[in-house]
Parts: C-alpha cells; structure tokens; sequence
C-alpha cells in the first residue's frame, strides 16, 4: 500500500506545472519513517514521476494559452521546439538535467508549452529519475534529515538552494527571450509575460 502512496505522491508533485518540492524529499521520508525496501519506492516513484510529467505536457498548451500571453507562449514555445529536436541527443540531455537535482519543471513546462511529442522526452526523463533517486536514496542520512527539517518547518541551506536554483531556472525559462537568444545571438528579458 505505501508503494501505491509512493507512486501517486511522485504523480501528484509532478504534474504541477509550478515549482512545487521535489518528489525524492517524501519518497526518502516513506523509506527512512517506515523501512522500506528503497529500491521498490524508487521505481514506484519513477513511474508516478513520468507520468506526472506526461499529463503536465498534455494539459500545458491549454494553461498557458489562458495564463500568458501569445508572445510569451511563442518565446517558450521555441525553445520547447529545440526539445523535439534529434532524439537521441534530447534524451541524452534530458537524461543528464534529470539525474541533477534541479527540478524538470521548467523542462516539461516548455515542452508542454512547445506541444512537443511527450514520448520524444520521456524515455530519457524515466532513466534519469530513476537513476538521479536512486543516488538520492544511497544519500539517504543527509536526505531523511532534509526530508524531515522540512516536514518540521526546518530548511537547510542545501533545501534553499535547490529551491533557488529552481526557481532561478523556471525563471529563466519564462523571462528570456528565446528567440533572440538561439535565432539572433542578443540576450533579451520580457517579463511583460501575463495575460491583462
């Protein structure tokens, strides 16, 4: 039953298209507070993080289509294209950004936004977070004492500066121009990104 829970509180976390706290900090509190086989909870987290992030590209497009505006939706958009780009390179990148423990938000938000095919991404986002958990829990003294400071309201610098980084990223993600910066080579920021 608390593999059930695992899978669907990794679902839960990842399919919202906000930065929300990583999956890994409740799936390693189930594994230090009950004793849980970890390898189990990995996998049952893994797959409820990929699907997360599969119904978060399919509902995506129709989010932000209300949210933001369309030059914002463009700007994302095209960097989401470079997502669709050569697959074995994408999911190699995907792979690697999802093995580090910055969030893939921002990541499955452009996608989304790019109405990029989600199975051009997901073969390398599922081996990453397998792989980038199953670290997570080998590190499992340092995480249960993050997982926990968090429960009590504790937050480390290492829990604030993930969250930072972040935040930083989807940042970056929405107030970049895109376009300019891959098409022309000019850096440019727009934070006139909402709708009025």
């Amino acid at each position: 039953m608390l593999y059930l829970a695992a899978f669907a509180a990794a679902l839960l976390v990842d399919t919202i298209p906000v930065f929300a706290p990583p999956a890994w900090i409740v799936l390693a509190f189930m594994i230090i507070n009950w004793k849980l086989n970890p390898w189990g909870i990995i996998a049952s987290g893994a797959l409820g993080s990929v699907i997360g992030r599969y119904i978060l590209t399919l509902y995506m497009p129709h989010v932000s289509a209300k949210i933001f505006r369309r030059s914002e939706n463009a700007n994302v958009s095209f960097l989401g294209k470079k997502l669709g780009g050569r697959f074995w390179y994408v999911n190699l990148f995907v792979m690697l950004y999802a093995i580090s423990p910055l969030s893939t938000t921002a990541l499955f938000t452009a996608a989304g936004m790019a109405r990029v095919n989600p199975w051009n991404i997901l073969p390398g986002f599922a081996i990453g977070k397998f792989l980038g958990d199953a670290w997570v829990i080998l590190m499992a003294k340092v995480t249960a004492d993050e997982a926990t400071d968090l429960l009590h309201g504790h937050v480390s610098w290492q829990t604030a500066l993930t969250a930072a980084a972040g935040l930083l990223l989807m940042s970056c993600v929405l107030f970049i121009d895109w376009r300019q910066l891959l098409g022309h080579k000019k850096f440019r920021l727009n934070f006139k990104i909402w709708k009025q």
